[in-house]
């Protein structure tokens, strides 16, 4: 059965990590391989305009194997260059695969969002929970770090201090919390989850591809380039968006629908 499942409908495409009684924990090779070849499949087909990440049964994703680790199995098997390698050749993969996505992504946060599954929802460019939502970065309650990325992606999410207190307490918050330090940008009943976040990457999609994709890569861009380099790729991104078909149809549409 696969771990990862993909539908796609019109723009959209919905991928589902299949494995609700492992609460969708990501803990071996071949889960971690099929997260990033959804992620390449996705890259490849310039028809897709966004993307909705979500956990099928109760739980969005419960980060990895515990038992493996006390038993030293699995990602935690080996000697520590043994697990460096592990890391980087392994799990790692996930947040540099999503980086690399042109297109936006939206995580629907079902259930708990634990270790590398809170992690995981931050690799998305927007995060809307159920109430039934949870999320932890609870790497230091096992005496472990964030080994994929989260001390990257959660500061860029919810700001260095709210990101300090939840990696070094390891707490647990709720959907409401989640969405007071601006994890994420709504909450909604569980039932209205899927509905909601579909609906919001059909709202996305309803927009030219070029543009989506260049102004994804700016905003991804924007976080680390000067002011002045920013610029520079906006104005060679403005020419080329200036001479795309996509934008001749949108102009007159817009004209249009004024008259």
């Amino acid at each position: 059965m696969s771990f990862v499942l993909v539908e796609k409908e019109g723009g959209v495409v919905t991928l589902t990590l299949n494995a609700p009684e492992e609460r969708n924990a990501l803990s071996t090779p071949g889960q971690w391989a099929e997260v990033v070849a959804a992620c390449e499949q996705v890259q490849a087909d310039m028809s897709v305009k966004a993307v909705v990440l979500t956990g099928a049964g109760s739980a969005f994703c419960a980060g990895g194997n515990v038992k493996d680790m006390r038993d030293k199995k699995g990602i935690a098997s080996g000697n520590p260059n043994d697990i460096r390698e592990g890391y980087r050749a392994g799990i790692q993969r996930i947040p540099l695969a999503f980086y690399k996505l042109d297109v936006p992504t939206i995580a629907a946060v079902n259930g708990a969002a634990i270790g590398a599954g809170c992690d995981l929802a931050c690799m998305c460019d927007i995060r809307i929970a159920s109430e039934k939502a949870k999320f932890a970065e609870s790497f230091v309650k096992l005496g472990i770090i964030p080994g994929d990325g989260g001390a990257w992606l959660l500061p860029r999410v919810v700001g260095m201090s709210k990101a300090a207190e939840l990696t070094f307490t390891g707490d647990t918050i709720d959907a409401q919390e989640a969405l007071a330090c601006g994890l994420v940008s709504r909450v909604v009943a569980p039932e209205q989850l899927l509905p909601e976040a579909q609906a919001l990457a059909r709202k996305i999609a309803a927009n030219p591809a070029p543009a989506l994709r260049m102004a994804k890569r700016l905003l991804r861009e924007g976080q680390h380039l000067r002011l002045d380099s920013l610029l520079e790729m906006s104005a060679a991104f403005q020419a080329l968006a200036h001479h795309t078909p996509e934008h001749d149809a949108a102009l007159a549409a817009f004209l249009q629908a004024k008259r």
